[in-house]
């Protein structure tokens, strides 16, 4: 339990806002380090082999300006991609998704620490007004990619991938995700969120990941 919550305190959370071609957006941003070189973690969040042993499977066509396909759905356009320090991409979920064109966009930055590591910064943004945050709020994509970049670290130190259904019905992965649903709520507070809301929306989250579970 403590490696999965050291990998829980590795990474620092927080809330901004950006504008995007749709207009007025909010921010969730997520930093940490990862023990390997930057080129091998920019071939890790490129390489449609190794992509989807920790994210998900992708298709398409895998280069600047061109499309991309994840098995759950998300789907988006490649819209910069500067080897091996910047990936930039639309962000799309839903089949409607698509009418509401530059409403979502993720970006990775990677930097090459001094000890041969490598810190990876992903900030996902999403029009102020999305449907999801009045309930979720940022828990409901941040604890996703909290998740994911588990996975990623996993995947970096072993090759192994991480089984995310079954990782989340494990006593260490339900612990996990229900701290990573108050972490985001520390976020959410710490950019000015009412009180009221934010427990709320812990709350809420932490039933939809982690079902049973008390978010108190």
């Amino acid at each position: 339990m403590k490696d999965i919550l050291d990998e829980l305190a590795a990474a620092r959370r927080k809330m901004g806002a950006a504008t995007l071609p749709a207009g007025d957006a909010y921010t969730i941003e997520l930093r940490r380090r990862y023990d390997a070189p930057v080129d091998d973690v920019w071939n890790a969040i490129t390489d449609p082999e190794r992509l989807g042993r920790w994210l998900k499977p992708v298709t398409g066509d895998l280069r600047l300006g061109g499309s991309f396909e994840l098995d759950g759905g998300e789907h988006g356009e490649i819209l910069q991609c500067d080897p091996p320090r910047l990936l930039r991409v639309s962000w799309l979920f839903g089949p409607d998704a698509d009418e509401w064109p530059g409403t979502s966009e993720v970006e990775v930055r990677l930097s090459p620490g001094p000890a041969g590591d490598t810190e990876l910064e992903l900030v996902h943004a999403a029009a102020v007004g999305e449907p999801m945050f009045p309930t979720y709020g940022p828990g409901a994509g941040g604890v996703g990619w909290d998740l994911h970049l588990l996975a990623l670290s996993r995947f970096l130190a072993d090759g192994e991938p991480l089984d995310h259904e079954e990782f989340r019905t494990l006593p260490e992965g339900r612990e996990f995700t229900r701290r990573s649903a108050a972490a985001w709520g520390e976020a959410h507070l710490a950019a000015g969120g009412d009180p009221d809301q934010v427990a709320s929306a812990v709350e809420a989250t932490t039933a939809f990941y982690v079902p049973g579970t008390n978010a108190r």
